[in-house]
């Protein structure tokens, strides 16, 4: 119990933004590839893996050495135009998304108890708005921690209906390929929502929230790299590697529930024929009978856990991201009187987002087209990650290995040829 409780303490960032990975457009996408293509694109979940724990780790690296974050250092280091675009981006994503991912938990009560879904909506974003301006961040990180959990529900979901195991595991490792318009639009969707730029800019100002605890005596994740402080390699390597093992599990957290999510899609949907899902209802309409009112319960339930989760991260990250271009002072450690910016943009995004279910837009292809957006300007993103993480002005010595270079510009590649696949289709 006692190594259970130390290894629980040991996570921290690299969890919830594994989490948040799955978001309700996450699971909404994994859920409409499983329908639609049963088990063929299990493999993404074992695949992706590795460029995920990889570009993260970068992502973790740069604000621990650096004690800056992604933003704040290209601001420093890089062309203006370069920062306007990416902040833009995640920005204008990130509202995006959190107007989605609101549309979803709205939809999910709903099919639970009959409240009106505008009345939902709002409740969601005020108490989420609230929360993240009263609490610190240890609390915030605390409770998101705990949220993460309860998206396990995906997993014991899955095991309620009946799975073809022996077909399951053969479609892990071995691709099922469509050169059809369809599986490769929807395979630039997974990517996009899989490997979410978003979170690049959540870990990196996380890890400096969690340095910034620790030296003002709490109970942080890792000790204290001070910056502009002599401290020893020894002590640094050992916070490199707490927070490397924290990003691999958060990681692998995430496309366990991805790979769930799919099996539970193909099992029910994909199995009886609906292919062509198109909203969250009709998806939890047909898994109750299909697999029960206990595994859809299960399945709504993740749909809020997710959405509870992942809007804060995607406010959070489009208000650091903002913040440390403009020099802002940000973080959930600082009250509202000090940051005033870095709130208002957390409260201006969820309210931007909220507008998405009182205009009553279509939440499934908002879901789907965010993923596309995402998966459009991440390898812009991932580009600048790998050069900042190799950039000695950045990094001093502690820039990236060899082998750890070669899988992220194999994402690069990747994410890049989906875009230009994608303009194309």
């Amino acid at each position: 119990m006692g190594k259970l409780k130390q290894f629980w303490r040991g996570l921290g960032p690299g969890l919830v933004v594994g989490a948040a990975d799955d978001d309700v457009s996450g699971i909404t996408i994994y859920a409409l590839a499983g329908a639609k293509f049963g088990l063929a694109m299990l493999w993404t979940a074992l695949a992706t893996l590795p460029f995920m724990i990889v570009i993260q780790r970068m992502c973790g690296r740069i604000g621990l050495i650096s004690g800056r974050g992604l933003a704040a250092n290209m601001r420093k280091y890089y062309p203006g135009w370069l920062l306007f675009i990416v902040t833009i981006s995640i920005l204008v994503a990130s509202i995006v998304n959190i107007g989605a991912d609101i549309s979803g938990m709205a939809a999910a009560i709903q099919l639970i108890a009959p409240v009106p879904p505008l009345l939902i909506s709002a409740f969601f974003s005020f108490i989420i708005i609230f929360l993240l301006i009263f609490l610190s961040y240890r609390q915030i990180a605390h409770y998101l921690k705990w949220v993460a959990l309860v998206m396990l529900s995906y997993v014991v979901a899955a095991f309620l209906v009946n799975e073809p195991w022996r077909q399951i595991v053969f479609r892990t490792f071995v691709p099922q390929w469509s050169n059809s318009k369809e599986y490769l639009a929807m395979l630039i969707a997974v990517a996009g929502t899989t490997i979410s730029p978003y979170l690049f800019f959540w870990q990196a100002a996380e890890e400096i929230e969690e340095k910034t605890i620790t030296k003002e005596g709490g109970d942080a994740m890792m000790p204290s790299v001070m910056p502009g402080k002599k401290v020893s390699k020894y002590i640094i390597r050992n916070e490199i590697t707490a927070m490397y093992k924290d990003i691999a599990w958060g990681m692998v957290f995430s496309n366990i529930l991805t790979f769930f999510i799919i099996i539970l899609a193909s099992a029910t949907l994909n199995a009886h024929g609906y292919t062509n899902v198109s909203t969250i209802q009709e998806i939890a309409s047909i898994l109750r009978p299909l697999a029960g009112p206990y595994a859809n319960l299960l399945f709504l339930v993740g749909i809020v856990a997710s959405g509870i989760l992942a809007i804060p991260v995607l406010a959070g990250s489009a208000a650091y991201a903002l913040a440390e271009a403009f020099h802002w002072r940000q973080g959930f450690e600082n009250k509202f009187g000090r940051a005033k910016q870095f709130y208002v943009i957390i409260i201006i995004s969820t309210l931007l987002g909220l507008l998405i279910p009182i205009l009553h837009l279509d939440t499934i292809n908002i879901l789907f087209y965010t993923g596309v957006i995402f998966g459009a300007i991440s390898p812009i993103l991932i580009a600048v990650v790998i050069h900042m993480a190799n950039n000695p002005k950045v990094m001093g010595i502690y820039t990236s290995r060899w082998w750890t270079n070669a899988i992220a510009y194999g994402l690069l590649i990747i994410m890049t040829a989906s875009v230009i696949f994608g303009l194309i289709l």
